[in-house]
């Protein structure tokens, strides 16, 4: 079993990077949020998961165990394949998973390519009460900040972005950004656009 890898990225694309492990190269499918921080030239760990089918072997690489996790349990539902809960975790954050199966709600899963309104029901029905370890806790805003950080993050999911990767983004930017900037939607947005990249600006990321 191969349970984590640290090398060097040699080759990044929105769903797989292949990082050098002593020479050998390792092809691994990660979610986008991954993909798009790993850099060609530097190293990258991550923690994987061995899929063996009878016609193939397939490495599935995240940032965290905590993601680890959540794929496997992903997989384990009814219906759901090593792809499939790939895009979940590409779109969902482990936080959003765990709300989003909490409160009963299918509707963020259904979003998901590849995910049909029965498999989206199952997620919730056989995810019930194993997810809640993944919720981040939460934390006090100072007023209008988590306001502001969800207009930024709808702001770019419009412009193309995932919602993980545009969660995430903005709640970094607004992490570091000055108390006037992490007011304003529209400065904020312009940190968190300049975080991602204006190459990036309009293509999915999926």
């Amino acid at each position: 079993m191969i349970s984590s890898l640290h090398g060097v990225v040699l080759h990044a694309t929105p769903d797989q990077v292949v990082i050098d492990v002593g020479g050998v190269g390792f092809a691994v499918a990660v979610p986008a949020d991954v993909a798009h921080t790993a850099v060609v030239g530097e190293k990258l760990l991550l923690h994987t998961s061995l899929i063996v089918r009878e016609d193939s072997l397939s490495l599935f690489g995240f940032a965290d165990r905590g993601e680890l996790e959540i794929f496997g349990l992903l997989i384990s539902v009814t219906g759901v394949g090593p792809k499939s809960a790939l895009g979940v975790l590409s779109h969902l954050t482990g936080d959003q998973i765990a709300e989003a199966v909490t409160a009963e709600d299918d509707a963020p899963f259904r979003r998901v390519s590849g995910i049909g309104p029965k498999t989206a029901k199952l997620i919730v029905l056989q995810l019930a009460g194993k997810v809640q370890a993944f919720a981040a806790p939460s934390k006090p805003a100072a007023s209008g900040g988590t306001d502001v950080v969800t207009q930024v993050a709808a702001a770019l999911v419009g412009l193309g972005w995932s919602e993980k990767v545009a969660a995430e983004a903005a709640a970094q930017t607004a992490a570091e950004a000055t108390e006037a900037e992490s007011a304003s939607v529209a400065s904020l947005l312009r940190r968190t656009l300049a975080l991602l990249g204006p190459a990036q600006g309009g293509q999915a990321r999926v």
